[in-house]
């Protein structure tokens, strides 16, 4: 029997959304006409790697994701991830306490 992992099993909506995020590493590569191997070799890992990365595929490291966008000089774009943090932020402000006055001395 095979071990059900978090880097195997995924909600369907982020499998989506790793998908597209590939084809965008994939589409970036193409604009650059570099092929996989070159992005591979000065990212110092596997075309299979560079390969599962373009499927969105969930298990390969982030490290290796931020590699392959600073050979295609995107790595700026990590700095995007969690940016605007909307919900986070409207929890925040829910939690704020109120200020409250001092009573009035007499």
């Amino acid at each position: 029997m095979s071990k059900n992992t978090m880097g195997t099993k995924m909600p369907r909506k982020l499998e989506q959304k790793m998908t597209i995020m590939g084809e965008q590493i994939r589409l970036a590569r193409l604009r650059r006409n570099l092929s996989i191997a070159q992005v591979a070799e000065r990212a110092t890992c596997s075309p299979l790697t560079v390969a599962r990365i373009e499927k969105g595929l969930p298990t390969v490291s982030i490290g290796i994701y931020a590699r392959v966008l600073y050979v295609l000089q995107l790595e700026d774009d990590l700095l995007l991830i969690a940016q605007q943090d909307t919900l986070g932020r409207a929890l925040q402000d829910l939690s704020l306490k109120r200020r409250q006055r001092a009573s009035k001395k007499e």
